[in-house]
Protein backbone atom coordinates (compact mmCIF):
# COMPACT_ATOMS: atom_id res chain seq x y z
CA UNK A 1 0.00 0.00 0.00
CA UNK A 2 0.91 3.40 -0.71
CA UNK A 3 -0.45 6.58 0.47
CA UNK A 4 0.59 10.09 -1.69
CA UNK A 5 -0.92 13.80 -0.87
CA UNK A 6 -1.21 15.86 -3.07
CA UNK A 7 -2.83 18.72 -1.95
CA UNK A 8 -6.24 17.79 -0.28
CA UNK A 9 -6.62 14.35 -2.20
CA UNK A 10 -5.30 11.62 -0.76
CA UNK A 11 -4.05 8.50 -2.71
CA UNK A 12 -4.09 4.67 -1.66
CA UNK A 13 -2.69 2.01 -4.32
CA UNK A 14 -2.71 -1.34 -4.41
CA UNK A 15 -1.25 -1.54 -8.08
CA UNK A 16 -4.08 -2.66 -9.67
CA UNK A 17 -6.61 0.52 -8.51
CA UNK A 18 -5.48 3.80 -7.08
CA UNK A 19 -8.74 4.91 -4.37
CA UNK A 20 -8.51 8.96 -4.35
CA UNK A 21 -10.31 10.22 -1.25
CA UNK A 22 -10.98 14.53 -1.32
CA UNK A 23 -11.89 14.92 2.64
CA UNK A 24 -13.37 18.41 1.24
CA UNK A 25 -16.42 16.52 -0.20
CA UNK A 26 -17.08 13.91 2.05
CA UNK A 27 -20.78 14.32 3.86
CA UNK A 28 -19.98 11.65 6.20
CA UNK A 29 -23.23 8.78 4.64
CA UNK A 30 -20.56 6.11 5.88
CA UNK A 31 -22.09 4.08 2.95
CA UNK A 32 -18.03 3.16 2.03
CA UNK A 33 -17.98 1.92 6.15
CA UNK A 34 -21.21 -0.29 5.73
CA UNK A 35 -20.31 -1.82 2.49
CA UNK A 36 -16.44 -2.84 3.16
CA UNK A 37 -16.06 -2.32 6.94
CA UNK A 38 -12.73 -4.08 6.76
CA UNK A 39 -11.65 -1.30 4.57
CA UNK A 40 -12.81 1.73 5.79
CA UNK A 41 -11.99 2.21 8.64
CA UNK A 42 -12.59 6.02 10.09
CA UNK A 43 -11.16 5.95 13.13
CA UNK A 44 -7.99 4.31 12.15
CA UNK A 45 -4.73 6.07 10.08
CA UNK A 46 -4.51 5.58 7.75
CA UNK A 47 -8.21 4.62 6.89
CA UNK A 48 -8.48 3.16 4.09
CA UNK A 49 -6.75 -0.20 4.59
CA UNK A 50 -6.80 -0.98 0.46
CA UNK A 51 -5.27 -4.22 0.54
CA UNK A 52 -8.78 -5.39 2.53
CA UNK A 53 -10.71 -6.11 -0.47
CA UNK A 54 -10.86 -7.14 -3.73
CA UNK A 55 -9.74 -4.37 -6.97
CA UNK A 56 -13.56 -5.49 -8.61
CA UNK A 57 -14.75 -4.68 -4.50
CA UNK A 58 -13.28 -1.15 -4.47
CA UNK A 59 -14.22 0.15 -7.39
CA UNK A 60 -17.93 -1.22 -6.59
CA UNK A 61 -17.86 0.30 -3.48
CA UNK A 62 -16.28 3.49 -4.63
CA UNK A 63 -19.13 3.74 -7.70
CA UNK A 64 -21.58 4.12 -4.60
CA UNK A 65 -20.03 7.22 -2.93
CA UNK A 66 -22.75 9.78 -3.50
CA UNK A 67 -20.62 12.64 -2.46
CA UNK A 68 -17.61 11.82 -5.04
CA UNK A 69 -15.47 12.20 -2.03
CA UNK A 70 -14.05 8.65 -3.36
CA UNK A 71 -12.69 8.20 -6.74
CA UNK A 72 -10.78 5.26 -8.69
CA UNK A 73 -8.16 4.90 -10.95
CA UNK A 74 -6.54 1.84 -12.90
CA UNK A 75 -2.99 1.67 -12.90
CA UNK A 76 -3.66 0.19 -16.39
CA UNK A 77 -5.68 2.31 -18.77
CA UNK A 78 -6.81 -0.15 -21.00
CA UNK A 79 -8.51 -1.52 -17.95
CA UNK A 80 -12.84 -1.58 -19.25
CA UNK A 81 -13.83 -2.51 -15.34
CA UNK A 82 -14.22 1.67 -15.16
CA UNK A 83 -17.22 1.64 -17.57
CA UNK A 84 -20.12 3.79 -17.38
CA UNK A 85 -22.81 2.92 -14.90
CA UNK A 86 -26.32 2.60 -15.82
CA UNK A 87 -28.12 6.09 -14.63
CA UNK A 88 -30.48 5.49 -12.07
CA UNK A 89 -31.71 7.59 -9.40
CA UNK A 90 -32.67 6.63 -5.33
CA UNK A 91 -34.16 9.47 -2.68
CA UNK A 92 -33.08 8.95 0.59
CA UNK A 93 -35.31 9.40 3.80
CA UNK A 94 -34.38 12.97 5.07
CA UNK A 95 -31.23 13.63 2.69
CA UNK A 96 -29.99 13.85 -0.65
CA UNK A 97 -31.53 13.05 -4.11
CA UNK A 98 -28.63 10.27 -5.16
CA UNK A 99 -28.01 9.51 -9.39
CA UNK A 100 -26.32 6.96 -10.16
CA UNK A 101 -24.22 6.63 -13.21
CA UNK A 102 -23.01 9.31 -15.91
CA UNK A 103 -24.23 12.48 -16.44
CA UNK A 104 -23.71 16.37 -17.16
CA UNK A 105 -24.04 18.57 -14.92
CA UNK A 106 -24.12 22.33 -15.94
CA UNK A 107 -24.34 25.36 -13.30
CA UNK A 108 -26.08 28.80 -12.83
CA UNK A 109 -22.79 29.83 -14.51
CA UNK A 110 -22.92 27.22 -17.48
CA UNK A 111 -19.94 25.83 -16.54
CA UNK A 112 -20.64 22.02 -16.75
CA UNK A 113 -18.67 18.96 -15.55
CA UNK A 114 -19.30 15.03 -15.95
CA UNK A 115 -19.76 12.94 -13.29
CA UNK A 116 -18.95 9.17 -13.74
CA UNK A 117 -20.08 7.67 -10.23
CA UNK A 118 -23.08 8.53 -7.85
CA UNK A 119 -23.80 12.09 -7.16
CA UNK A 120 -25.81 13.59 -4.40
CA UNK A 121 -28.00 16.47 -4.69
CA UNK A 122 -29.15 18.77 -2.05
CA UNK A 123 -33.05 18.25 -1.43
CA UNK A 124 -32.89 20.22 1.68
CA UNK A 125 -31.46 23.58 0.55
CA UNK A 126 -29.36 23.94 3.12
CA UNK A 127 -25.88 22.92 1.19
CA UNK A 128 -23.02 25.62 1.12
CA UNK A 129 -22.29 23.53 -2.25
CA UNK A 130 -24.98 23.46 -4.24
CA UNK A 131 -26.42 21.67 -6.08
CA UNK A 132 -24.40 18.82 -4.52
CA UNK A 133 -25.24 18.11 -0.84
CA UNK A 134 -22.61 18.60 2.09
CA UNK A 135 -24.43 16.86 4.30
CA UNK A 136 -26.36 20.11 6.18
CA UNK A 137 -29.75 18.24 6.06
CA UNK A 138 -28.29 16.57 9.33
CA UNK A 139 -27.95 19.54 11.22
CA UNK A 140 -30.93 21.52 9.10
CA UNK A 141 -33.10 18.46 10.51
CA UNK A 142 -34.59 17.98 6.90
CA UNK A 143 -37.69 15.75 7.25
CA UNK A 144 -38.37 14.46 3.80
Amino acid sequence: MKKLIMGKLKEYSNGDVTVTWEPEKCIHSAICVKGLPNVFQPKEKPWIKIDAASTKALVDQVKQCPSGALGYYMTHEDDKSAETMETKVEVLENGPLLVYGTLKVTDKDGISETKNRTTAFCRCGASANKPYCDGAHVSAEFKG
